[in-house]
C-alpha cells in the first residue's frame, strides 16, 4: 500500500477525491435537472403573463400562475409562410433553434435590423382566448440593445394592431439608464399604442424624447428611455423587426385574414 504522505500517495489521494466529486456533481445535476426545467418553464409562463397583463404580481406562486395561464394556448408559426404548424422548433425555442443550422436562417446584415444574427424558422406563439374568442396574441421577441440582448414578450389586442403590453425578462442593459425597460412607467407608455399604418406598414416608434399627445402620430410613438439612446434604439429595432415581413408580419396578416 502506498504511502499516504509520499508523492504517489497524494497523487492517489487527489485522483479518488476528484472521481468522487465528479460523481457527486454529476448525480445532483442529473437529479436536479427536472426541477430546473420546471423552474425555467414557470419563470417563462410567469413572464408571458406579465407582458399580457394576465398576471400582475412577478412573484405569484406556482398555483396562480398555472391558474392564469389554462387560458394561454401555446402554438407554433413557421415564420416564412406565416402560418401554423404543427413542428415544434428544432433543439427548442427562441435562441436555442437559432443555433440550429437545419432550423434557423443567417441574415443579411442589411436586413438584421434587430441584430439577432439567425433567425428561427418555427417560433411559439401564445394565444389567450376568452369565450371561445381570441383576445390576445402575444409574441416572444429579442432583440440587441446597449450591451447585450433583450429578451422579451410583446403582447397584441384582439384587433392585433393595438398593444396590450412589452415586457423583457432578460437584458443586459445598464441600471437607471438602459436598464429602464423593466420600470413599470415606461412599459405603460406602450399599452394602447397602435402598430401598423393604415396600409398595414409598422409604424410604432421608440422616439428620442417625449412623445406630443397633440401629434397626429402620438399613437404610434413611445418615449425614449432618458440617457439611453442606444438601448432604445435597440427596442426600437427589435419590435420594428419582429413586427415586420422577417418576423411576425405574415402570421398576423394570415391571422388577421382567418388564414393562419
Amino acid at each position: 500500500m502506498a504511502n499516504k504522505d509520499s508523492v504517489k500517495g497524494t497523487l492517489i489521494v487527489a485522483l479518488v477525491m476528484c472521481l468522487v466529486c465528479s460523481v457527486v456533481v454529476s448525480t445532483a445535476a442529473v437529479l436536479l435537472k427536472p426541477a430546473q426545467q420546471a423552474n425555467a418553464e414557470l419563470d417563462m409562463r410567469r413572464n408571458v403573463l406579465l407582458a399580457g397583463g394576465l398576471l400582475k404580481d412577478s412573484h405569484a406562486s406556482r398555483a396562480e400562475v398555472e391558474k392564469a395561464f389554462a387560458d394561454v394556448q401555446v402554438r407554433y408559426v413557421d415564420l416564412d409562410t406565416g402560418k401554423f404548424t404543427d413542428q415544434a422548433p428544432a433543439g427548442g425555442s427562441g435562441r436555442a433553434a437559432a443555433k440550429v443550422a437545419s432550423a434557423s436562417e443567417r441574415l443579411p446584415a442589411d436586413e438584421d435590423t434587430a441584430k439577432i444574427i439567425r433567425r428561427e424558422n418555427i417560433k411559439e406563439v401564445y394565444l389567450v382566448e376568452k369565450a371561445g374568442r381570441l383576445d390576445k396574441v402575444i409574441l416572444p421577441v429579442r432583440g440587441y440593445g446597449l450591451w447585450g440582448t433583450l429578451y422579451g414578450f410583446l403582447a397584441l389586442q384582439s384587433d392585433l394592431d393595438t398593444v396590450a403590453g412589452l415586457g423583457f425578462y432578460e437584458h443586459k442593459e445598464t441600471p437607471g439608464l438602459g436598464g429602464e425597460v423593466d420600470n413599470p412607467n415606461w412599459k405603460a407608455l406602450w399599452v394602447g399604442k397602435k402598430v401598423f399604418d393604415s396600409q398595414g406598414n409598422v409604424d410604432i416608434q421608440v422616439i428620442k424624447g417625449q412623445v406630443n399627445p397633440n401629434s397626429p402620430d402620438a399613437v404610434h410613438e413611445v418615449d425614449g428611455l432618458s440617457g439611453a439612446t442606444l438601448t432604445s434604439r435597440g427596442v426600437d429595432n427589435l419590435v420594428n423587426f419582429w413586427l415586420g415581413n422577417q418576423g411576425f408580419g405574415p402570421f398576423l396578416k394570415n391571422l388577421k385574414a382567418g388564414e393562419a
